[in-house]
């Protein structure tokens, strides 16, 4: 068994690893991609303000394009007393702001959380997550989702989401180049073995981009789980509130969160979308089978 605090630390040092992995091959394919058109520290000047830019629009917009996205609707205070109540007792324990409240019209049981820091945050649930679960897996997983503001998760996942934008744009850019014509303009005109490992840079990274950011993600889902059970000091609550919505997506009724995509995935409580991976390499989510025994097996 574990405890709280060994399952925090744990996901959070393997977050942590995953994320300078994930800054070494942004560096490397930012350093490929200026050898490749032989641009320089002009070609990084311009990529780094590029890069700056749609980070900063993701930090200020993203949240409100996500509750748009998700069609999340502002909650009213008197018709639903208990929601407010609980997410209040929880961002006090916490020592967090209150976060806006947002319901999402929809059957399919999930929650997520989105903002750029603790005063500007938002928790949304689904009208099905509210109608399926009682008081105490309720709790469970609205404690999940404070851990994540509490974590800035939403921060962290940020940064990996722009960063795996960006090498998925240089990598695009390279390919194209390179197929249609174009490289080569530079000091490298005659360099073939930079624009061979271009090349493959510019196929794998992308692949590799991706396998981080959702193993970023599933690292912090275990420690948003861990933290929400030492918050409320109830694993039992947050497993049970899975082992509910595992029996849900089990159903032939079952259907994904209708306005979940595969850029909002990662920030709900468990996968919204009905489509199975192969393997979990190219999963948002930990298999929820292993987030319920972990809870099982947590004090």
């Amino acid at each position: 068994m574990a405890s709280y605090f060994d399952a925090i630390s744990g996901n959070r040092i393997k977050s942590i690893l995953l994320m300078m992995v994930f800054s070494a091959l942004f560096f490397l394919i930012v350093y490929v991609f200026a050898e490749f058109f032989g641009g320089g520290p002009f070609a990084l000047v311009i990529g780094a303000i590029i890069i700056v830019a749609y980070a900063a629009f993701t930090y200020f917009y993203g949240s409100a394009m996500v509750l748009k996205i998700s069609r999340a609707q502002k909650a009213d205070r008197k018709d639903y007393t208990y929601l407010f109540d609980t997410i209040e007792g929880l961002a006090l324990a916490g020592q967090m702001p209150m976060p806006a409240v947002y319901i999402i019209p929809d059957p399919s049981p999930n929650a997520f959380a989105t903002g750029r820091d603790k005063t500007h945050a938002s928790v949304a649930v689904t009208s099905g997550l509210l109608s399926m679960m009682n008081k105490r897996e309720l709790e469970g997983v609205l404690a999940h989702e404070m851990s994540h503001v509490y974590n800035s998760d939403i921060l962290f996942m940020m940064v990996a989401v722009v960063f795996a934008g960006a090498i998925g744009l240089m990598a695009a850019v390279m390919r194209n180049m390179f197929f249609f014509g174009g490289i080569g303009t530079g000091r490298n005109r005659d360099g073939g073995a930079i624009v061979v490992i271009g090349l493959v840079i510019s196929f794998l990274a992308p692949l590799f981009a991706l396998l981080i950011r959702l193993a970023i993600s599933r690292r912090r889902e275990y420690m948003a789980d861990a933290n929400g059970a030492r918050m409320i000091r109830d694993p039992e609550a947050l497993a049970s509130a899975l082992t509910k919505i595992r029996d849900y997506t089990a159903k032939p009724i079952a259907r994904p969160v209708a306005a979940a995509n595969d850029i909002t995935a990662s920030l709900y409580f468990s996968n919204p979308l009905s489509a199975k991976s192969v393997t979990n390499l190219f999963s948002s989510h930990p298999p929820i089978d292993e987030r319920i025994d972990r809870l099982k097996h947590m004090y």
